[in-house]
């Protein structure tokens, strides 16, 4: 344990489970439900409203083998080669072949995906899938649609949710495991002010961390807490440099910032094109599948093309569809591009890359243990290694489903005991928090530093400028007369958010090579003598990151004993 934690009130108030879940997108609300199911007092805590997460943002469906002359292994093949030689092949079959019955079990659920005139399940295709695998909802509303039936589920089940609500900190007992976390409610749930949850099973389902960056497709909600808090709490996270851009996101203008529209890549497996102002597409020779190359393949595709022709965007083009196609399959888009001024049925769409997906993130075993005991993580939160250096499209709901129910099977086996946490050191280090006001600051040098493109010279820049942040707030903290940054949400999401910027940055500093999302200019080549490996991060006492490379391209065990 690093002695780390938040400054914030004590608890005015706790209630006892099982377990706590922490989020309620498809990872989180799978885990619940599962735990639940198999007799455990379970409790689930959300940012903001139970449907309010990264889920229902996720328009373009959710990959798996369920086509007739689809296999696991073919979905495996085309994830590895996705992942740049970083992912976990054991952990990849895993997800592979578990997911179809993943699925099954959440059309069970209530799930309703677009069927054929036959009844079978819809499958497109999208960036990187050699096959039509990605089943979808609604057309683009996939995520809204599985939101919708889980959540469902959840009120159904008459399962504890405690929502509006940030947690803070891991509570541990006197041995270090695992016995609840600390959080402060908003004001409108059933609680209000900090308080606790005991129970010996964390489960982390917190979603990204896109807010560290300007402009983003994550809600605002994604300001990188599950990360910070297992960082403060002595975990270890890994591949937190490979931070996938979506290629295809609305552009709104170069000082736009915030939750950016998404246009989902399905677009482009559907038939789209990548266009430049003149016409051309300049995909076509770069990669076998062009414009359904990986995700990397085409944000370096687009971004190289706007450098060369000195521009912010290209253009997606998709006037071939119609009206009525745009209208049955991608309503959700056009409805977002028609409410800033942009008709696709009649004209390009203006598109950049923008921050979309964290491969990396709280590391894992494949039953979603982190190195902390007691301590899960599952969802875009956690490194399984399933994603490697860049995220196969449509992997990211898959994952939440099968390791969640890995998750929820381990503990429901496990059944640890509860425990009371241990009070708080005398001694425990507070974090400094900073104003609310450095959050722009924090997300314009991340962006500048470790967006598309990154250097030598430009991470070593935003090293120095978070670093002098985080200086400046335990400078102000420490001097006479200063006025302390008051304890809450926004000061508590900023402090966050320095924190996971912080290990991002030395991370892919760490990384002198390309690989996957994680683009060096200054080392344009894939370095597989060295750079087949994870970069593993700790906090160290001294609050700064401290990253180890693995010796291997496979993940240490979680516990000495595995």
């Amino acid at each position: 344990m690093t002695g780390i934690r938040l400054t914030a009130p004590a608890p005015g108030w706790a209630i006892d489970a099982d377990v706590v879940v922490v989020g309620s997108g498809v990872a989180g609300l799978t885990a619940a439900l599962r735990c639940a199911a198999a007799g455990l007092d379970t409790v689930v805590v959300t940012k903001a409203r139970l449907d309010d997460g990264s889920t229902r943002w996720a328009q373009g469906g959710i990959a798996a083998a369920l086509g007739e002359g689809d296999t696991p292994e073919q979905h495996l093949d085309d994830t590895l080669v996705a992942g740049a030689g970083l992912c976990d092949e054991e952990a990849v079959r895993t997800l592979v072949t578990e997911g179809p019955g993943a699925v099954r079990r959440l059309i069970t659920t209530g799930a309703h995906f677009d069927t054929t005139d036959s009844g079978d399940i819809a499958l497109t295709r999208e960036g990187g899938h050699h096959r039509r695998r990605i089943a979808h909802a609604g057309g683009d509303a996939t995520g809204a649609e599985i939101s919708r039936a889980l959540v469902e589920a959840v009120r159904e089940a008459a399962l504890h949710t405690i929502e509006n609500a940030l947690v803070l900190d891991l509570l541990t007992d006197a041995e270090g495991r695992t016995a609840g976390v600390s959080l402060h409610v908003m004001g409108e749930g059933q609680h209000d002010g900090v308080g606790a949850v005991r129970a010996p099973s964390v489960v982390l389902a917190t979603g990204g961390m896109g807010q560290v960056f300007s402009a983003t497709t994550n809600p605002p909600v994604s300001t990188g807490d599950g990360v910070a808090l297992a960082l403060r709490a002595g975990a270890e996270v890994s591949d937190l440099e490979f931070v996938q851009f979506h290629p295809t996101v609305l552009f709104l203008g170069a000082d736009s910032e915030g939750q950016q529209p998404l246009v989902s890549e399905a677009v482009r497996g559907e038939g789209a094109h990548l266009v430049d102002a003149d016409g051309v597409r300049f995909m076509l020779g770069q990669h076998e599948l062009a414009e359904l190359a990986p995700r990397d393949i085409v944000a370096k595709g687009i971004t190289r093309r706007m450098h060369e022709k000195g521009v912010e965007h290209m253009y997606l083009d998709a006037r071939h569809f119609g009206a009525a196609m745009w209208e049955q399959r991608f309503p959700t888009i056009l409805a977002a591009c028609r409410s800033h001024g942009i008709d696709p049925v009649t004209e390009p769409i203006p598109v950049a890359p923008a921050a979309h997906y964290a491969s990396g993130g709280v590391r894992t075993d494949l039953r979603g243990r982190t190195t902390v005991p007691g301590l899960y993580a599952c969802g875009e939160v956690a490194c399984t290694g399933v994603h490697g250096a860049n995220r196969l499209a449509s992997n990211s709901l898959l994952e939440g489903l099968v390791f969640a129910e890995r998750i929820a099977a381990d503990i429901a086996e496990v059944r640890p005991p509860r425990t009371e946490p241990a009070e708080a050191s005398r001694d425990a280090d507070d974090l400094v928090l900073l104003s609310p006001e450095a959050r722009t600051a924090i997300q314009r040098t991340t962006t500048r530093g470790a967006g598309v493109l990154r250097s030598a010279d430009s991470l070593a820049a935003a090293a120095e400028e978070l670093e002098a942040l985080h200086r400046e707030a335990a400078a102000d903290a420490e001097a006479d007369g200063a006025k302390a940054v008051v304890p809450g949400v926004d000061a508590w999401e900023v402090t966050n958010l320095l924190l996971v910027a912080r290990v991002l940055v030395a991370a892919a500093r760490d990384r002198e090579e390309t690989r996957g999302c994680h683009w060096r200019e200054d080392r344009p080549d894939r370095d597989d003598a060295h750079g087949r490996r994870h970069l593993v991060v700790r906090i160290g006492p001294d609050r700064t990151p401290v990253v180890h490379r693995t010796e291997t391209a496979a993940f240490p065990p979680v516990r000495p004993s595995d």
